[in-house]
């Protein structure tokens, strides 16, 4: 991963343009905007002129790219949450020379502003003194536009001293960040207060950062203490400055879109950007499968370094003998910890095997009853009954394993009317035990019928139907192998995947310092004692000495594990986590992890921005609409601007836009206007259509 620490940008002080005379090419741009502005209101932000016609400001946002991680961390964000914006590479000489032509023009005889914000690697980004750099500045004076100086260094120009004059520049991992009253108040009011940058490697310096001390004109949002232990007052990181009708939001830390501290600080720099009104909307998701509820684990055998029951342990007996499964205090303990969490758990159930095991235990199977008696205090989804493999028939006599062939050659697969049987069963169980089940919704064992690369490089040809047959529309698949979702079939309405992160707290395991043996087993290079796959696989990398088993799993797993999935949630990213119940039994291994992602998240994260926990089909929805979204903005399909206080979206019939607004936004009905959207982060957004008899959605912003 690229560590994000980049130098300073520029290594000669600069004052920006309008701190001093400007230059001849800059007075007649000013003579040029004066003219405009005598036709122009500009938006709250600007100057105040006397105008006959309020401009429209198209919603897409300018990335003016040098192919640095600051501006491709911003891009990542703007593409990940549905912002569109228009790339330019800097690095490209055929692009298009950025000129009052490009920036603006008349529409149905209306000044039109073609971008709402624009985002440069550096206040400088065309040169101090060119053309550009003048025309880009009397655009955004002219229309109100704020620009995002991606990373810089602390300077005059940017409203800020040198660091030499009271401030402090280097390495910023570990270091303790606060979100001042201005942020809170402002862009960063969905942060509770600190911000703490990342240090993974005390190895590797991750973050490099100019903190300075803002002059006139400056506002600052994210600062960090400077001059010693016994306070030397503060710096800024992150601020805004205010000058010749301008505004910037200066950054002066190096980020990349994977790190924490710009993930935590993404959304307010679109919330700022943008002033609050954008295309696209975000939220902070987090959901937790915990597969093969009522069906027992095999374990992993320590000696053997491999699962004793699976086909290619060699030298076991087979028998996958002294499995891993929930006892009744497990499930109390689950009960307890979803409440004293306030976090719901799904139950991925597979009802046959636990009257298999009710028939192999005289009957008796008090894990059930008391899951059954907690039903309502879960979310459930169909397993399938027995957790068979539902894709080909497995021809298990070869290792690996590889799809059986009748005698002309044809891959055998398992039928339709098992596949839709092992659905149907597993529903109709549940609904005899009073459990809420979502027909929608599934997850086949291992993923199954689903395409498993190699063996097995299409889908089973029986499942679509199967899936029909029982009225399933979202199934589960793996997103380390298929990340993106698609249809299953090619029938009109056909399910769709819906991709879920596994975590690496593995399914075979019950105490940690199995979780630790097997870890070392897959990530230590064979001089290690290890299996060396690490050595031969590109996308892994191997550990540099075994990790203890006694503690291995508590020091390292547990705290990667919580960060990957954080790095989730904090990436506007609805896919499902999975775990198996076995992570719930012995010795619990799935809750260190998850109340670390908790209390992380909740020390970042003011109440306003609360988990999304959502359910399988609400997935499945949200990654369809974004799919289409995309879709339609890459075609140009969507239009959408601002003129005052009105906002119009106008998109293909039967598309639903995702439309992020202030409080106190109403939407035009057919009669009268109703709220807009649902409360997060400090704004209002949703996804949303035109009305009935309307061929766009209007929006009214608030006034004040």
């Amino acid at each position: 991963m690229d560590s994000g620490r980049i130098r300073m940008p520029g290594s000669t002080p600069r004052t920006r343009g309008g701190a001093r005379t400007a230059p001849r090419t800059a007075r007649v741009a000013a003579l040029a905007a004066a003219a405009l502005l005598a036709t122009v209101v500009p938006s709250a932000q600007a100057a105040a002129a006397p105008a006959a016609v309020v401009p429209r400001i198209d919603l897409t946002v300018l990335v003016v790219d040098d192919g640095g991680s600051a501006v491709g961390a911003i891009a990542a964000e703007l593409k990940g949450s549905g912002v569109p914006f228009r790339r330019i590479d800097l690095n490209d000489p055929n692009r298009p020379v950025l000129d009052a032509a490009f920036l603006s023009d008349t529409l149905d005889g209306r000044p039109r502003a073609k971008y709402q914000g624009v985002v440069l690697p550096h206040e400088t980004a065309f040169g101090p003194d060119s053309a550009e750099h003048t025309a880009l500045q009397a655009y955004e004076r002219t229309f109100g536009i704020p620009q995002v100086d991606a990373y810089t260094w602390s300077h005059p120009g940017v409203g800020l001293d040198y660091t030499d004059q009271g401030g402090w520049s280097g390495v910023l991992d570990g270091t303790t960040a606060g979100i001042t009253a201005a942020g809170k108040a402002g862009p960063f009011q969905y942060l509770a207060g600190s911000l703490t940058f990342e240090d993974n490697d005390p190895t590797i310096a991750e973050s490099y950062g100019y903190a300075g001390r803002p002059r006139a004109g400056y506002t600052s949002y994210v600062d960090v203490p400077v001059g010693g232990a016994a306070g030397g007052g503060r710096a800024s990181l992150v601020g805004e400055y205010t000058a010749d009708g301008r505004r910037e939001l200066v950054v002066t830390f190096a980020y990349n879109q994977y790190q924490r501290q710009f993930r935590a600080l993404a959304r307010g720099i679109v919330e700022w950007l943008t002033q609050g009104v954008h295309l696209g909307q975000s939220r902070n998701y987090l959901s937790v499968h915990v597969d093969d509820v009522f069906a027992p684990d095999a374990r992993w055998d320590t000696a053997l370094n491999c699962t004793p029951g699976d086909f290619d342990c060699v030298g076991d007996d087979g028998e996958g003998a002294n499995p891993i499964r929930m006892t009744v205090a497990d499930a109390q303990y689950a009960a307890a910890w979803q409440k004293s969490s306030g976090f719901t758990l799904d139950m991925v159930y597979n009802g046959g095997q636990g009257e298999q095991w009710k028939t192999e235990h005289a009957g008796s199977d008090p894990l059930t009853d008391r899951l059954v008696a907690d039903r309502a205090q879960y979310r459930w989804i169909n397993h399938t009954y027995t957790h068979p493999f539902l894709g080909c028939v497995q021809d298990n006599t070869v290792v690996p394993w590889q799809c059986a062939k009748d005698t002309r050659g044809n891959t055998l697969w398992v039928s339709r009317a098992e596949l839709s049987a092992q659905i149907r069963d597993n529903h109709n169980w549940a609904v005899r035990k009073g459990i809420s089940v979502d027909r929608s919704e599934l997850v086949t064992g291992e993923h199954s019928g689903l395409r498993t690369l190699p063996q097995q490089p299409v889908d089973n040809p029986n499942l679509a139907g199967a899936l029909a047959d029982n009225g399933v529309k979202w199934t589960g698949s793996d997103n380390s192998r298929e990340p993106q979702q698609r249809a299953v079939g090619t029938a009109s309405g056909a399910a769709k995947t819906v991709p879920r992160h596994p975590m690496n707290v593995y399914y075979n395991v019950g105490t940690a310092a199995e979780m630790a043996d097997e870890y070392n087993w897959i990530y230590t290079s064979r001089a290690d004692g290890g299996s060396g796959i690490c050595e031969s696989n590109p996308a892994s990398t191997c550990l540099p000495a075994p990790l203890p088993t006694a503690t291995g799993y508590a020091d390292h797993i547990v705290p990667q594990e919580a960060r990957t999935a954080l790095s989730h949630v904090l990436g506007n990213d609805p896919r499902p986590h999975y775990v198996h119940q076995s992570n719930l039994a012995e010795e619990r291994l799935l809750y260190p992890v998850l109340d670390r992602v908790l209390a992380d998240y909740r020390a970042l994260f003011a109440p306003s921005a609360p988990l999304v926990n959502p359910a399988q089909r609400d997935v499945g929805t949200e990654l369809t609409r974004r799919a289409a979204w995309d879709q339609a903005l890459a075609a140009g399909k969507v239009t959408a601007y601002r003129i005052g206080t009105a906002v119009t979206v106008k998109a293909p019939a039967g598309l639903t836009a995702p439309v992020t607004a202030p409080e106190g936004t109403r939407k035009r009905l057919a009669l009268g206007t109703a709220a807009f959207g649902t409360p997060y982060a400090g704004t209002r957004s949703a996804w949303t259509a035109p009305e009935l008899l309307q061929t766009s959605v209007t929006l009214t912003l608030p006034t004040a």
